[in-house]
């Protein structure tokens, strides 16, 4: 599936090649810290289906709970997550931040990882008040 996708204050945009099988969500700690909530999801794409078109974002290096360390992309001007990968040369997969895909309603999770970590708050969720804008 092509996908598009822009931070928050335009500076940075990209253009992907995503199979949609290959979105998750994610529960670990680093993803509710680097992403300020519950959770973050995400879908996989190799390096080469990823296409940069404006912009160059800042990468900052992080050690994952696995102990692996990832490369976390972002905007250097509004601070949005773009995606992460494995620090090092060579071909890499890239967990892209779904946040800033333009298609993202379009993409369901077809599976969650680091579940140990899951907020034990979420399947509560449905039955908590909705309101459709700013109260």
């Amino acid at each position: 599936m092509h996908i598009t996708a822009r931070c928050h204050c335009g500076q940075i945009s990209y253009e992907a090649e995503l199979d949609p099988e290959k979105v998750a969500v994610c529960h670990c700690s680093d993803c509710q810290s680097l992403s300020g909530t519950a959770f973050r999801t995400v879908g996989m794409v190799a390096d080469k289906d990823l296409t940069l078109l404006t912009g160059t974002p800042k990468v900052y290096v992080k050690t994952a709970e696995s102990g692996n360390r990832r490369e976390q992309a972002f905007c250097g001007n509004c601070g949005s997550a773009l995606w992460a990968t494995s620090q090092g040369d060579g071909p890499k997969v890239l967990g892209l931040r779904l946040g800033v895909v333009e298609q993202r309603a379009t993409l369901t999770p077809k599976v969650q990882i680091w579940a140990h970590s899951a907020m034990p708050w979420l399947s509560e969720l449905d039955d908590v008040k909705k309101v459709e804008g700013q109260p």
